[in-house]
């Protein structure tokens, strides 16, 4: 397992260099690091001189390439073009989000995995198609509406009842308090960012575990074991679920840039301090290096989700890690 790993982790280095080189090359020829200065009222050329040589720009875009790199491993990405350090602010919002993702995805595996194993021991039931209809719901749903229609959904209710179940933005109130209180409003004011991240997530793992679950359930193996006098939960839970895990466990890191995206849009609906918030903000305000920081450790964290199923994968099936 220990070379199998180290293959994987081998593999996933080149990927990460060329997405550097992706993001760079890619962001500086659509966007020019100075190009807010320019139409800024009040800017010398002095400073805008300064910035040039402090930043490199003068030299070619593979030198420029090379001292970004640089500054990535030694200064956290450096700073902006008016010389704010880039990875405290990043930092934040990319733990905020990975709490998010985290969240989410266990919610969405648990239920997904839940609701597929069901639908295919109760083929073709009332709960299988059900659970049919409710994932192409949530195939179809755009994530931004299905966070509104959640607002509105909690809005509606605390109007009419006046009880605060959830709240509709922020991630925690004035006077949260301390201790259990503190748990309480943190998770009243997350629920729903989590909810409509996990939405999606569930409609596909349920979808494609419900398929795993029917081809395994015929195979060979399971008839055998049946066949031997093993009780049926031992014959689903050792022989069948295992081997049914194991497109999930590629779905879900397949899946994550679809969860990253959706919690993006979720942020900026909630009004979250996440990557989302992040990234508009960089946009809005045409920060070129905030804008390659943002894309880079997004591309890191897909390799790294990558990298964990494939050593998931290895785990579930042992024949992989030994071909």
């Amino acid at each position: 397992m220990a070379r199998y790993a180290l293959r994987r982790l081998l593999i996933s280095i080149p990927v990460i260099i060329a997405a550097s080189i992706v993001v760079f090359f890619g962001v500086t020829i659509v966007g020019d690091p100075l190009g807010e200065l320019l139409i800024t009222p009040g800017v010398d050329m002095a400073t805008i001189d300064r910035i040039v040589e402090r930043r490199h720009l003068d030299r070619p875009l593979w030198v420029q390439y090379g001292y970004w790199v640089q500054t990535v491993f030694t200064d956290g990405f450096g700073t902006t073009v008016g010389g704010n350090p880039i990875w405290p602010d990043l930092r934040r919002a990319m733990w905020f989000t990975l709490q998010l993702i985290v969240a989410a995805e266990i919610l969405a595996l648990f239920f997904g995995i839940l609701i597929g194993v069901v639908a295919a021991r109760r083929q073709y039931s009332v709960f299988d198609y059900t659970a049919t209809t409710v994932s192409f719901l949530g195939y179809s749903i755009p994530v931004f509406w299905f966070a509104l229609i959640l607002q509105v959904l909690a809005t509606s209710f605390f109007a009419a009842t006046g009880i605060r179940l959830f709240y509709t933005a922020g991630v925690s109130s004035v006077d949260p308090g301390t201790g259990v209180a503190f748990l309480v409003d943190r998770l009243q004011h997350l629920t729903l960012p989590i909810i409509t991240i996990a939405f999606v997530s569930v409609a596909a793992y349920s979808r494609y575990m419900r398929a795993s679950m029917l081809e395994v359930v015929g195979a060979n193996y399971v008839t055998t074991a049946r066949a031997k006098g093993l009780p049926e939960h031992q014959v689903m839970r050792r022989h069948a679920l295992r081997n049914a895990l194991i497109p999930i466990a590629t779905l879900a890191a397949l899946n994550f840039g679809t969860v990253f995206t959706g919690a993006i849009v979720a942020e900026v609906v909630f009004a979250l301090p996440g990557m989302g918030t992040f990234f508009i903000r960089a946009l809005n305000d045409r920060e070129v290096y905030n804008i390659m920081a943002f894309l880079m450790v997004t591309s890191v964290v897909v390799v790294i989700a990558n990298l964990l199923a494939d050593l998931a994968y290895g785990l579930l099936n042992p024949r992989i890690r030994t071909s």
